[in-house]
């Protein structure tokens, strides 16, 4: 998790990342330089230009072990102003190329509650466009309409054999007969959840979010944008002289057409035996693919993410709170507000005092329209802009409730909060039901996350305890649906004891 000053881009920022505030002996900090720079990179047969970090794509993995301080400093080659960065970047589509893993090792000497892998692979997905991602948005905002689709998904930045002139572009796993990997599953994607599968092998869900959960094994799993999972996969005991499709498939409760429905390809294959330095692919061997689920397979959504249990029994947080036309364009609002973006950053204008024409504080805390929301909608549909927070006093328990519409029809929502985990403790279908509802609640050993899908046609609760002051954004991981307003954020106020209160912004801070 990182924090962005919401300043403008040319110039060069320090930030320091993932601030442990319990510090080992044993403990290190390490120094990462980002440079933000332009680097022309060649998928599907076209080259375009990109915002990249270090000249790579995706951008380098921070690594760290648990306990480390992590001390990133980023500077801007980019000539043109192209927004305030962090991992991954948050401002308009960029982060379709500028991101990155981060991987958090756990402390010496501190083993993981599963057989140790004889080896870790990140595997990243994401999304490429041949035209500039920048120009796509843009011309979706000035239309009032939805933005083109992806021409690719991609595993590590390559697209794969599955799409044309990109054989040569696809990410291969070599393995060893009967050793276990772990695989390091981040979905970057810009707008679409995936389904992924390994031909042929079954994979073991160790931890989502970086949380331990209860390990359960599937033949497919679905991960959302901004999700992270964890899987095992242990190789076959024997050389199976096959080779295997790893393919992730997009998940839509909308119609075809108005998303990427493709299928991105890596590729795991076995080492062969007295032969480990070999590198070539062997072509001869046949292929097989995995069976994916159909792309609206709402049902297998539900059974998988029914599945996630949090491996410990944690102390769950108590108490409540509660296509466009003519002249219209596509909006996206939580509680019937848009949150537009100001030009002023928000934790700055927060912790000088200084509001007045940048925020309010009066965020609804229930719907100002209500209606029957898994229904027929409502004629009047309009929603309101404006820049809102809700606040919250120090250690407060919240208790959130997020109930997906239908309007423009039934989607799911991943649901992404800066600055905390939170326990899931409900889901369902149709509307919240506030009076039997809860008694359903997991409060016994429910999945900790940082991003969570809101059902299509359903809702999700969860329980946080705001015990960490500052401004937090709260915002669907769709990039289209930030783009269109659904996003809000939170306002924990300091609390009474020095370490409760909002540190100040370092005294280097670029006057950008």
């Amino acid at each position: 998790m990182a924090i962005s000053s919401g300043l403008p881009a040319p110039c060069s920022l320090l930030m320091a990342t993932l601030l442990l505030l319990i510090v080992q002996a044993q403990s290190v900090t390490r120094h990462y330089n980002f440079n933000v720079q332009m680097a022309n990179v060649t998928r599907l047969c076209g080259t375009k230009s990109i915002v990249t970090v270090n000249g790579e794509y995706p951008g380098p993995t921070l690594l760290a072990r648990e306990g480390d301080r992590v001390v990133v400093r980023v500077t801007n080659r980019v000539a043109h102003n192209r927004g305030t960065l962090w991992w991954h970047a948050h401002i308009s589509w960029l982060r379709a190329t500028v991101y990155g893993a981060i991987i958090i090792l756990p402390k010496h000497g501190v083993p993981y509650p599963f057989v140790a892998p004889h080896k870790e692979v990140p595997v990243v997905f994401g999304e490429w466009w041949k035209a500039d991602t920048e120009a796509v948005v843009r011309q979706a905002l000035r239309t009032g309409g939805a933005p083109n689709i992806s021409d690719a998904f991609t595993i590590n930045g390559l697209p794969g054999p599955l799409y044309n002139c990109s054989a040569k572009d696809t990410f291969k796993l070599k393995v060893e007969p009967g050793k276990t990997y772990m695989l390091r599953l981040i979905n970057a994607a810009l707008s679409d959840e995936l389904f992924f599968s390994v031909a042929n092998h079954r994979l073991t869900v160790v931890e989502v979010d970086a949380v331990y959960v209860k390990p359960f094994t599937v033949k497919t799993l679905i991960i959302s944008p901004g999700q992270t999972t964890n899987v095992l996969l242990t190789a076959k005991p024997f050389h199976p002289k096959a080779n295997f499709y790893m393919s992730a498939a997009p998940y839509s409760t909308i119609r075809p057409g108005t998303f990427d429905n493709s299928t991105v390809a890596g590729i795991l294959e076995y080492q062969k035996p007295g032969s480990p330095s070999v590198p070539s692919f062997d072509k001869d061997l046949p292929l097989f693919k995995p069976a994916l689920p159909r792309f609206n397979d709402t049902g297998f959504v539900t059974n998988f993410t029914s599945k996630l249990r949090s491996l410990a029994t944690p102390p769950v947080p108590g108490g409540r709170a509660t296509g466009p036309t003519n002249k219209t364009q596509f909006a996206a609002a939580m509680n019937n507000v848009s949150l537009v973006l100001p030009s002023t950053a928000l934790l700055q204008s927060h912790f000088t005092g200084v509001s007045r024409g940048v925020y309010g504080s009066n965020f609804p805390v229930t719907p100002l329209l209500k209606f029957n929301y898994t229904g027929a909608p409502p004629n009047n549909t309009n929603v309101a802009k404006g820049t809102k927070l809700l606040v919250l006093p120090f250690n407060t328990s919240v208790e959130l409730v997020m109930q997906d519409t239908s309007i423009l029809g039934f989607e799911s929502h991943p649901l992404h909060l800066h600055g905390f985990n939170f326990f899931v403790v409900g889901q369902g279908f149709g509307n919240y039901d506030a009076v039997n509802d809860p008694a359903k609640f997991n409060l016994v050993d429910p999945v900790e996350r940082n991003t969570v899908g809101v059902p299509a046609g359903g809702w999700v609760a969860i329980r946080f305890l705001a015990d960490n002051p500052g401004v937090w954004f709260m915002h669907c991981h769709l990039e289209v649906h930030t783009t269109w307003g659904l996003r809000m954020a939170w306002l924990v106020l300091d609390g009474s004891l020095p370490n409760q209160k909002l540190l100040p912004p370092p005294a280097d801070l670029p006057k950008c």
